[in-house]
């Protein structure tokens, strides 16, 4: 007998099609207004309510917290105990709210050329602007921080940055996003179909900026993340190597309760380094990766937890030759 077809549940938030433009609508004057709202108030003010209302949503979202706890506890393989890992959590929790719902809002307002300093700490950049001063780099950092803050500084200084997105799926959210992060100077580059552009924009030496901790499905290179194998896309290495651009792996962590970050250089990976390696893409995707995973155990509450890095897993047969870790 042949087993029932295996149906999966429809997620609560997938609208149906009829009230899909309605609830987009919807959606996008919510958070429009959401933003109306906090700019009436200090950002220190709203930082605090968005870290009650993360609070909230550990205690509301069980799937959410129960991931999460699963993903610290893999990755740190019995270094802390429980409630460590339970604090770890919630603080992430809180911090991303803070990120997404006061920070990205208020960001064009807060920040320009003389007010930057206040909010914005700089540490040991010197390396990396002598490669940009060079004549550019890619440039890239994870889930961590508050990397739309990292590219939005930048650009108020001056230096002319593209970063690589996934398009939001709410269509007015997304034409919102492009528009603000265009007036300080940011210019963004869908992911998809984005090659032929990309290989431009690495020629003429303007610094292309990729998000890159993000699950690349069966096809990527599995590299060793946080001591499990996390699947990545290729074409930051290739892209790279092809036009010999120095790969330069940065972050920008808060540093205090507050809208105070830190923005540092983690690690410079240049041409030279990869020229002589039989292996140079696995190798160099290796190498960033431990830079992005030295860069969260610093502050580990500011990582995004929830977030499914270890989607895909390499199949056993493949195991011994795609995990070929530089040591």
């Amino acid at each position: 007998m042949s087993k029932p077809a295996v149906v999966k549940p429809r997620k609560w938030y997938h609208a149906p099609p009829w009230l899909r433009p309605f609830s987009s609508w919807a959606l996008y004057a919510l958070l429009r207004m959401w933003a109306t709202i906090i700019e009436c108030f200090p950002v220190d003010a709203n930082l605090f309510t968005a870290r009650c209302i993360g609070r909230i949503w550990w205690t509301i979202s069980p799937p959410h917290r129960r991931k999460t706890v699963l993903h610290l506890a893999r990755a740190y393989r019995g270094q802390y105990p429980r409630s460590e890992l339970l604090r770890i959590g919630r603080e992430s929790f809180e911090h991303w709210t803070q990120v997404f719902l006061v920070e990205l809002v208020m960001c064009p307002r807060l920040l320009n050329r003389w007010s930057w300093s206040k909010y914005v700490e700089l540490r040991d950049l010197g390396p990396a602007l002598i490669e940009l001063l060079r004549g550019g780099a890619v440039m890239i950092t994870p889930h961590f921080g508050n990397f739309e803050l990292l590219g939005f500084t930048l650009c108020r200084l001056g230096v002319p940055l593209t970063a690589v997105m996934r398009p939001l799926d709410n269509e007015r959210l997304n034409d919102w996003l492009v528009r603000t992060r265009a007036a300080s100077g940011l210019r963004l580059l869908y992911k998809q179909g984005a090659t032929e552009e990309a290989e431009s924009i690495v020629t003429s030496g303007t610094p292309l900026c990729f998000i890159a901790d993000q699950d690349a499905g069966p096809k990527g290179y599995f590299v060793r993340f946080f001591n499990r194998p996390a699947s990545t896309y290729k074409s930051i290495a290739l892209l790279a190597i092809r036009h010999r651009t120095p790969v330069i792996c940065g972050y920008a962590a808060r540093t205090r309760k507050g809208f105070h970050y830190r923005f540092a250089v983690e690690r410079v990976i240049r041409p030279e380094e990869w020229e002589s390696r039989d292996d140079a893409p696995l190798w160099l995707t290796q190498e960033f990766s431990t830079a992005m995973e030295n860069s969260i155990r610093k502050f580990p509450e500011q990582y995004l937890w929830v977030h499914r890095r270890w989607k895909n897993q390499p199949k056993k047969r493949m195991a011994n030759s795609e995990l070929r870790i530089a040591n």
